[in-house]
């Protein structure tokens, strides 16, 4: 038996013998009280009656096609690569979430199976909206575009953006809340203290932390969920400006789903070696079936240990949306058509060193989020210091479900 087929039984076994151990508690104390069954948007939820104990379970599957290549080119050789035209189980998600005790106090894990990786695990307390606390491991609030879950983008992936400006998922302790005042006083905050070392590192390099901060102003008195498209048909418009930043000091120049990692020309990681502020300018719009978002990134790299070096990154995106078939009834109900344009620059000291991206997406939801198909199409141009230039096509459908 591999070390992987291990993780996978002893973690399944812990699921089973966490859920057993409630509901057998439960009946102990009093044989009347019965589990509620029942299926929802979270997948299968049982629960007590008296509402003490909620078990959800859910699967989600993503399968893609795409050629010339799936993952997004970093230099200028990727584009000169050889066709590797692929299908491929991109992801397979098991998660687990409810609450115990009290309806307030909830938690959350998300495993990756074909990667055996544990994504998320969390404790939440969440009795007072104006403040609540969580702590464990969990994708930070930092950029809408990469909170957003991967199974309710409007697009196939997320833009040329999420790789260099990402904080991804970090552990710790965080507080948050939503201070809902009348009219335009309405504001969600975050606020958390972070190792700064990446998901799955239980350990920290030096004595440093990564602190994180975000604060959100719903101008129209309405907040926004973190999702992809207006499936809700916003009756009345609804908005939001954010403003979040980040410092850090670690081995560290950015940070994906496997830890973290090295932008390009940043492959020394010696302890404590990188000082990385950052901040991120966002908005979010819905109304009636049109979506709007957009992100400006700005990202500062000082290389401690070799004389101080300074290296500024910058870029934006801009990503709209929208249900034609509410001015056009011939266009599908549950048809939508998506844009995206993306700027990055690596290095500011060199202004002609750009990437771009450009996508057009069209999905269509046969039950929303969880079952939907999408097919985009992508143009890239690069041009890097030294002024060479070149561009490329990809396609990639993609199939979505949750289970």
């Amino acid at each position: 038996m591999s070390q992987k087929e291990l993780n996978l039984k002893i973690y399944f076994g812990v699921l089973f013998l966490s859920f057993y151990s409630i509901t057998f508690s439960q009946e102990q104390k009093d044989s009347t009280k019965l589990m509620n069954v029942s299926y929802g948007s979270k997948g299968i939820q049982l629960e007590t009656r008296d509402n003490k104990f909620l078990f959800q379970l859910q699967s989600r599957l993503q399968f893609r096609f795409a050629t010339p290549y799936d993952q997004d080119p970093l230099t200028y050789d990727d584009f000169n690569q050889d066709n590797q035209t692929a299908f491929k189980i991109n992801r397979a998600r098991l998660k687990v979430g409810g609450h115990a005790f009290e309806p307030w106090l909830k938690y959350y894990w998300e495993y990756e199976l074909s990667q055996s990786n544990l994504l998320d695990f969390r404790i939440m307390i969440e009795k007072w909206d104006w403040m609540s606390f969580k702590i464990g491991q969990w994708k930070t609030e930092f950029t809408r575009e990469r909170f957003i879950s991967s199974g309710e983008q409007q697009m196939v992936e997320r833009s040329i953006l999420n790789r260099p400006f990402t904080t991804d998922r970090q552990q710790g302790v965080e507080i948050y809340g939503h201070l809902k005042g009348k009219g335009i006083a309405d504001f969600n905050y975050w606020v958390a203290a972070l190792t700064g070392t990446g998901r799955g590192n239980t350990k920290n390099d030096d004595q440093n932390l990564m602190y994180f901060g975000r604060a959100q102003w719903n101008f129209l008195g309405r907040t926004l969920d973190f999702e992809g498209g207006d499936l809700e048909f916003h009756e009345k418009p609804t908005a939001i400006i954010a403003l979040a930043g980040v410092t850090n000091r670690s081995p560290y120049t950015r940070f994906s789903q496997a830890g973290g990692g090295s932008l390009e020309g940043f492959e020394e990681e010696k302890p404590g070696q990188y000082r990385v502020n950052q901040y991120n300018i966002e908005s979010a719009f819905m109304y009636r079936g049109f979506s709007w978002q957009s992100e400006w990134h700005h990202k500062n790299i000082i290389d401690r240990v070799n004389n101080n070096e300074l290296t500024r990154l910058r870029g934006y995106y801009a990503q709209a949306g929208y249900f034609f078939h509410t001015i056009w009834p011939w266009v599908p109900k549950h048809l939508e058509m998506a844009g995206r344009h993306a700027v990055y620059r690596p290095d500011k000291n060199f202004k002609d060193n750009l990437q771009r991206e450009s996508t057009v997406a069209f999905n269509y939801f046969f039950k929303g989020h969880k079952n939907k198909l999408t097919g985009e199409v992508s143009y890239f141009d690069f041009q890097d210091s030294s002024l060479q230039y070149t561009g490329g096509w990809r396609f990639r459908v993609q199939w979505d479900i949750s289970l």
